[in-house]
């Protein structure tokens, strides 16, 4: 099985070109590391990749890409109309604690949060998702919180006693 899957996906290989999993889906780093949707689908990934961008402080961006997430299963006018004015004043407004550097912000006046839509905010929260994606999402991959949270993972996987174990056997078989 994971002949097939190494072929096809060989960048999903540990350092000596193992699979990366012994399981046939990947879960935590590894399945961060195939694209940056799959880390805004992991509460864990979300909390390390916030903690990452809290320290280059663009968290916001994060931020408000998940409040646009939650703000697309509102359901009724007078919550959407509470959650889209949360949204704008926390993120879009001049005077917002945590801007995000969108286009088109200055646009987005307050008269359309009288009238809200599930996708008002999809524009913007695609150039967030996109800055997010092309600039923070690479250097993320290659951060300490990342690699070291990798690293704590493969040592759960594969604990060094299972190793040693694994290593003694293969010399009593071997020789």
């Amino acid at each position: 099985r994971w002949c097939f899957f190494s072929i096809y996906f060989p960048e999903i290989n540990d350092s000596e070109g193992h699979p990366s999993s012994s399981h046939q889906t990947l879960k935590g780093t590894s399945k961060w590391a195939t694209s940056l949707e799959n880390l805004l689908e992991d509460p864990e990934g979300v909390k390390r990749f916030r903690e990452f961008l809290k320290k280059e402080f663009s968290e916001e961006n994060v931020l408000f890409w998940l409040a646009c997430e939650e703000f697309k299963k509102t359901q009724g006018k007078k919550q959407m109309q509470e959650k889209a004015k949360e949204i704008y004043m926390t993120f879009l407004s001049s005077k917002a604690s945590s801007q995000v550097n969108v286009e088109g912000q200055s646009r987005l006046s307050e008269t359309i949060l009288e009238t809200p839509h599930p996708l008002m905010f999809q524009k913007l929260q695609d150039q967030i998702f996109n800055l997010m994606k092309y600039d923070s999402y690479s250097r993320f991959l290659k951060s300490d919180i990342f690699l070291n949270h990798k690293k704590c993972e493969e040592q759960e996987e594969n604990p060094p006693e299972a190793q040693t174990a694994a290593k003694r056997a293969s010399r009593i078989y071997n020789t």
